[in-house]
């Protein structure tokens, strides 16, 4: 069984043989996929060695210590915390071997093509067609809102309805969806931080081979879970050291401004900095239960703490630093490879959270479902369980 030691060894085999100063960044993390050393729990041949999941942090701190490349996650965050898993789960072997090493070099981004303008919250009320052609390929007609990272795609994670005469839940499929097909057309989304980092995406006659279906037709909402889940442990259950991630901007800007210092101020700050610390030490908690196996709805629970807690600290900011926190660098239309939360300024930081509470999931969504999967109350009563999702009022 691999363990720390022979980790060790495989990642100054690594270096020795790639030396990062002089091995182009490409060039080594292609090498690094191949060794087994990028996603160590993966199986053999895919990025891993079947080793467990809480080494992966012995190979990065070596690989960190020695100043090799990364692979960018925050520009492909989508295909990281998405679209592998889901691949790994449910993938055939050819398109484990075909999209996951691309994937993890950041050769190939990815987005998530599942959000409608008439399915948001109520993600499973879709309303995208696929249907199959004579040639066993399925034609895909639809809208898609809300879309992280699609003007940057060269794949997409895509669920459609193949059969609206059962009830909505179970006529979904899910597909791996080219983002250079013809039918595909991308659109800004401006945001109210003057950026669109989201997109709007129509899907008119979009040709997709059978072979790039993940799992059974019509299975499509059981494993798009897997996404679901493990979309929200990435959002809000990402590593980082005690004062990490925003709260350490706050912290910084109390000590390096005293003068603008209040009692209430002090007090507000405490306490979303002993908050901030539950959630950092719960996300550590909740990685260590995800080394035996998938993620579960409890990622959800990590989420809302996420969204809640960025959009009061990021309020605390603006606050405290009265007219400095008002200021704005650059609202010229942009479109940004990803999100900024720390190297930005309060005013950019202010307004971006206010969408941490609907991305990936709304907060009222993810209410229920940490009410009724994790703590086990009643479910809501749900009167569309057992309809087609063609006679569905709309």
């Amino acid at each position: 069984m691999t363990d720390a030691d022979d980790l060790r060894r495989r990642t100054d085999e690594l270096l020795a043989a790639h030396p990062p100063a002089t091995t182009e960044r490409l060039e080594f993390l292609r090498a690094r996929f191949d060794a087994g050393l990028a996603w160590v729990h993966f199986p053999r041949g895919l990025g891993g060695l079947d080793a467990p999941r809480s080494l992966q942090a012995v190979v990065d701190a070596e690989l960190e210590a020695a100043g090799a490349p990364g692979n960018d996650p925050g520009r492909i965050g989508v295909g990281l915390g998405m679209a592998a898993p889901t691949i790994l789960r449910f993938g055939t072997d050819e398109q484990k071997q075909r999209f996951l090493r691309p994937l993890w070099t950041g050769e190939e981004v990815w987005c998530q093509l599942f959000s409608e303008p008439g399915a948001g919250s109520d993600l499973a009320a879709l309303a995208t067609r696929a249907v199959p052609d004579s040639g066993g390929d399925w034609i895909v007609d639809g809208q898609k809102v809300w879309t992280s990272s699609a003007h940057l795609a060269r794949w997409a994670i895509l669920i459609a309805r193949t059969d609206p005469g059962v009830p909505k839940h179970r006529g979904i499929s899910y597909f791996v969806c080219d983002m250079t097909d013809p039918g595909v057309e991308v659109r800004p989304l401006r945001q109210i931080t003057g950026e669109a980092e989201f997109n709007e995406v129509f899907l008119t006659g979009v040709r997709i081979p059978d072979a790039h279906r993940l799992g059974a037709v019509g299975e499509g909402w059981k494993v798009a879970q897997t996404t679901l889940m493990n979309e929200r442990v990435a959002i809000g259950g990402a590593r980082m050291p005690r004062e990490g991630g925003m709260i350490g901007v706050a912290a910084a800007d109390w000590r390096a401004r005293p003068e603008l210092r209040t009692h209430d101020l002090h007090q507000r700050l405490l306490k979303l900095w002993v908050e901030a610390e539950v959630a950092r030490l719960t996300g550590e908690r909740l990685r260590q239960q995800m080394t035996k196996g998938q993620p579960g709805p409890e990622g959800s629970g990590m989420k809302l703490a996420f969204a809640r807690l960025a959009q009061e600290i990021s309020g605390w900011e603006v606050e405290f630093l009265a007219e400095d926190g008002l200021t704005y660098d650059d609202w010229t239309m942009r479109r940004p490879d990803g999100v900024d939360f720390t190297g930005r300024e309060a005013g950019y930081r202010y307004l971006r959270a206010k969408g941490n509470s609907i991305e990936g999931g709304t907060s009222e969504v993810l209410l229920n479902i940490v009410a009724e999967r994790v703590l086990g109350l009643p479910p809501e009563p749900r009167t569309d369980k057992d309809v087609a999702w063609k006679d569905l009022p709309r």
